[in-house]
């Protein structure tokens, strides 16, 4: 039997279990600036998906389907018999899905975040990204490295937004390991869908996308809601796919309204 390789954490709070999944590319730290939204009772484990931060990749082919089977099994490693919560941002989102779809009962709620829906990019209705907060004075004096990531997936070019993206995203860039992450976009695909697979669920469940996301879009989330009942759905504009760079400030009481709501649940 192969040994898959253990998951990095690192936990805040003590309480109801909310373990959060990270997108393509970056690491754990990507959401950790989020965690003053989060209130007492909650216990919140971030998480390093193979091949990203301290997590190694996973062996073989490691495409989607494996990393969803992976993250489903470190999640029951993480939290034993207990009920837990998942929020999961952009690639997190589908692994959020995936696990949900599988362990229903378990689950006390879900909060994605720019979820990818659809593996597949040429089947996503995707947003036009238009830049809100302009500012040629940070990003012509940038390294070229830097700069391309940072316009190409924001909307908002403030100084504030840089350094959020600085502190939270870069180091997990500068750790990803290259490999892995062609093979996983090489075979980028869930094994079935999550929604058809569940059904309903009807636990608290927080959906929420920006406007200009030209990487997954605002519509197809939209369309999940069938599923989820019980979901708040919100488009924030501005905001491109990093909605907690580019307006942590509309993100974050949308956090604590949820995660309050798995607390009285």
């Amino acid at each position: 039997m192969t040994t898959q390789p253990e998951a990095y954490t690192v936990v805040k709070g003590e309480g109801l279990p909310i373990i959060l999944a990270h997108g393509m590319g970056v690491d754990h730290r990507s959401l950790m600036m989020l965690d003053d939204a989060f209130p007492q009772g909650t216990q919140r484990i971030y998480m390093d998906l193979p091949g990203y931060g301290q997590t190694p990749a996973l062996p073989g082919v490691g495409g989607l389907s494996e990393l969803a089977e992976w993250f489903t099994n470190a999640a029951n490693e993480l939290v034993g018999n207990q009920r837990f919560a998942m929020l999961g941002n952009s690639m997190g989102g589908a692994l959020v899905r995936d696990t949900l779809s599988r362990e229903p009962k378990r689950v006390a709620g879900v909060a994605l975040i720019a979820p990818v829906v659809d593996p597949v990019m040429s089947h996503r209705h995707l947003a036009e990204h238009i830049i809100s907060n302009a500012n040629p004075d940070l990003t012509h004096n940038l390294p070229q490295d830097k700069v391309i990531d940072f316009v190409t997936m924001g909307v908002n070019q403030s100084f504030d937004a840089w350094r959020r993206y600085q502190r939270y995203i870069l180091p997990g860039t500068k750790l990803c390991d290259r490999d892995a992450n062609t093979k996983l976009g090489q075979r980028y695909l869930l094994d079935g869908n999550p929604e058809q697979r569940m059904g309903t669920y009807t636990g608290p469940t927080l959906i929420v996308t920006g406007k200009e996301d030209q990487v997954v879009g605002y519509e197809d989330q939209k369309a999940l809601l069938p599923h989820y009942p019980n979901a708040v759905y919100k488009v924030i504009d501005p905001a491109g796919h990093n909605i907690h760079i580019d307006n942590p400030e509309a993100l974050k009481p949308l956090l604590t309204e949820w995660s309050t709501k798995l607390l009285n649940s």
